[in-house]
């Protein structure tokens, strides 16, 4: 090694349909392969059928096989396969055993606090992380929150915080992008997020139909593609009173231009997590000159600071004033907007890559966090 470590990097979460993960990682990919003078990046993925770009790297296990060998022993290492580098990152939860250095990145533990809620899949990824963690791999937490959480969950001594940057949010389409779901003229607060239990929309769907008498015309707009919370989001949605539930749109899965027109004309984005180990929607919603009102939850006010209006993620009432706030009260909507755009320039990718490379010399050199 001379200087420049060779890593080899995760790029699993690139392949198929984006999730956050999956943009996260794309975006701290382009920003390590920018900087001037720094590591050596040689893509990989753990998959024994997904079709491959140029250049990289297959481990050639199913993963569903690999993660029920590495849960249990240091078996089939990864060193070989990926041409002997000098660390290796995995860059969502899962890092394969080997005899180099290896950093896993951890983006929130609410699987790991639940794993009655999740896929045995994933659940498994948590038992595999786990033994990583034991055997010495250094974890790079997404969040201050999240470091401290995995600190105490698995009493690991190796935890280094490395916020991620926000996400690019293009301008609004031109004269495209408004749903046609959503009535023309109407204004309305917007969710974004899969379907999931810790999205906790059920909660927000319940405060809504608080607020409504006082939300004037404002709908409520849910954008986010089918989760583990679908059915529970029905039954919110069939409890609530008819002329409430015909101001309520769930669009489902959305693509990047009616993402931005959305987040550009809300007026406010609701994100009531159960918890969250960064929130890419506060950062967009901040960028787009959007209000925020959300929950006490994870990382939620690290990240948003005094740019959101924020409630306990188990109090209906607390949400439904807060939005009736955010919606009626001019002096608060200036507000939030000046914190919110200064708040979003504070984190970038290339201040995440700098923090990664640093983060790869030392544990390259066998002088990591410890």
């Amino acid at each position: 090694m001379n200087g420049h470590p060779r890593v080899a990097f995760d790029v699993g979460p690139l392949v198929g349909r984006r999730t956050g993960i999956g943009q996260a990682v794309a975006a701290m990919l382009d920003a390590l392969e920018r900087l001037e003078d720094g590591p050596t990046i040689e893509r990989y993925v753990l998959s024994a059928r997904a079709e491959l770009a140029p250049g990289v790297r297959r481990l050639p296990y199913p993963a569903a096989v690999a993660h029920r060998l590495w849960s249990r022993m240091s078996i089939p290492r990864a060193d070989r396969p990926l041409g002997r580098p000098d660390l290796i990152h995995g860059t969502n939860y899962v890092v394969p055993p080997a005899r180099c250095p290896r950093i896993v990145t951890v983006y929130d533990c609410w699987f790991l606090l639940h794993p009655d809620r999740v896929h045995p899949d994933v659940a498994r990824a948590g038992a595999v992380l786990r033994r990583s963690i034991a055997e010495g791999a250094i974890v790079h937490a997404s969040s201050e929150a999240t470091a401290g959480l995995v600190r105490e969950l698995f009493d690991a001594p190796k935890v280094v915080a490395i916020p991620l940057g926000a996400l690019p949010l293009d301008p609004p389409p031109s004269g495209t992008g408004r749903p046609s779901q959503l009535p023309d003229g109407r204004p309305y607060l917007l969710a974004l997020g899969t379907v999931e239990r810790r999205k906790n929309l059920p909660h927000l769907v319940r405060s809504f139909a608080l607020a409504a008498g006082e939300l004037g015309d404002h709908h409520l707009v849910i954008a986010g593609a089918p989760g583990d919370d679908s059915a529970a989001l029905e039954t919110a949605l069939a409890a609530v009173p008819a002329g409430v539930r015909r101001r309520i749109v769930v669009l489902g899965w959305i693509d990047d231009a009616t993402r931005s027109w959305l987040l550009h004309n809300a007026a406010a984005l609701a994100y009531p997590s159960l918890d969250e180990g960064f929130g890419f929607p506060l950062l967009e919603a901040m960028a787009a000159a959007t209000p925020v009102v959300a929950s006490t939850a994870g990382s939620i006010p690290e990240i948003s600071g005094t740019a959101a209006v924020l409630v306990g993620p188990d109090d209906e009432s607390a949400l439904a004033d807060a939005l009736v706030s955010v919606v009626t009260d001019d002096t608060l909507r200036l507000r939030l907007i000046a914190a919110g755009t200064a708040r979003v320039t504070l984190y970038s990718w290339r201040t995440t890559a700098e923090r990664l490379a640093h983060l790869y010399h030392e544990a390259s050199m066998g002088t990591g966090t410890g």
